[in-house]
């Protein structure tokens, strides 16, 4: 299954993932953004999608398991994926060799040359971390950080985009940055 863009289906019933139209109807309301939670999480285009599938077998298979009172079927698959996001993060610690391969390889067409390789577990738990902290902005602050700081866009674009003058979106993002540094501590976390 590959992530698809562009339009949204009808969410599944209520009543979670019973059959292969339930399956695939959540599959195409949160298969892309699953997918890219996965991606940022690994860094592996590959690897996330294997996340992905393996989010909806388990889901499926559990769907009896399933209570729509305690939470929504997005909130329960981004915890089914965060599950297994983690196991690939130990299967891969599993199979030590495996990373040392890729680092090589990358070596040897010349990228990352001589940078130590980052233990996936840790980056993994720092972007979540990060994550909370952003969710404890406000929508302002973090719209303005997330578009112009972490995907790397200008200032003046983020502005047309939202109606605001450049100026505005600087400011929230100087701002943001300010009340995500304390969101951090706050977390006993060292920015």
């Amino acid at each position: 299954m590959g992530p698809r863009q562009g339009r949204r289906a009808v969410p599944p019933a209520a009543g979670g993932l019973h059959d292969e139209a339930d399956v695939a109807r959540a599959y195409e309301a949160h298969g892309a953004e699953l997918h890219r939670f996965a991606l940022r999480a690994l860094g592996d285009a590959a690897a996330a999608q294997d996340v992905v599938q393996e989010t909806f077998l388990r889901a499926w298979r559990a769907a009896d398991r399933y209570d729509p009172s305690l939470a929504s079927l997005r909130v329960w698959l981004f915890a089914i994926a965060r599950n297994a996001v983690l196991d690939h993060v130990r299967a891969a610690g599993a199979r030590p060799w495996q990373g040392a391969l890729v680092a090589d390889v990358a070596d040897a067409a010349g990228d990352g040359a001589g940078q130590p390789v980052e233990d996936p577990g840790e980056q993994l738990m720092r972007g979540w971390v990060v994550e909370e902290a952003l969710r404890r902005l406000s929508d302002e602050h973090r719209t303005a950080i997330v578009e112009t700081y972490l995907r790397d866009r200008p200032p003046g674009e983020v502005a047309a985009e939202l109606g605001v003058p450049v100026g505005t979106v600087r400011s929230r993002v100087f701002y943001g940055l300010k009340a995500l540094r304390v969101a951090m501590d706050e977390m006993g976390v060292q920015p």
